[in-house]
C-alpha cells in the first residue's frame, strides 16, 4: 500500500468522532454526508475493524474506534506541526545577503 493511501480517510474518521455525526463532519470539511460516510466506511474496510457502532440516532466510537482516534489526533498534529515548522522556515530568510552600496555611503553608514 502507498503511504498516500494510508492518510485516507482519517481526517474524515477524526472530523466525525470530534463532531459526534456524518453531518457535522460534512459542514467543517466542507463536503457531503455522503463523502464523508463513504470515506469512513473505506477506511473500515481496508483496516478490517468497525470504528464507529451506528445507530438511527447515535453514532460512537468502538474500543478499536478509540484507540485509533487518539493515535488518530496525535498523527494529525504532528503533521500540523511539521507543515508550520516549514511555513516557517520560508518566512525568514538565511544564508549569505549581499548589498552594494557607493563606497562613501558604506564607509560612513555600514560599516560602523
Amino acid at each position: 500500500m502507498l503511504p498516500s493511501e494510508r492518510l485516507k480517510g482519517i481526517e474524515a474518521f477524526v472530523a466525525t468522532a470530534d463532531a459526534g455525526s456524518f453531518t457535522a463532519a460534512a459542514l467543517r470539511l466542507h463536503q457531503t454526508n455522503s463523502a464523508v460516510g463513504k470515506s469512513v466506511a473505506r477506511l473500515e474496510a481496508r483496516l478490517k475493524t468497525q470504528l464507529f457502532e451506528r445507530t438511527t440516532r447515535r453514532l460512537k466510537l468502538t474500543d478499536a474506534g478509540s484507540a485509533f482516534y487518539r493515535i488518530c489526533v496525535r498523527v494529525l498534529d504532528d503533521l500540523e506541526t511539521a507543515e508550520q515548522l516549514l511555513a516557517a522556515e520560508r518566512l525568514e530568510p538565511s544564508g549569505r545577503l549581499r548589498v552594494d552600496v557607493p563606497a562613501t555611503f558604506g564607509r560612513l553608514k555600514v560599516l560602523p
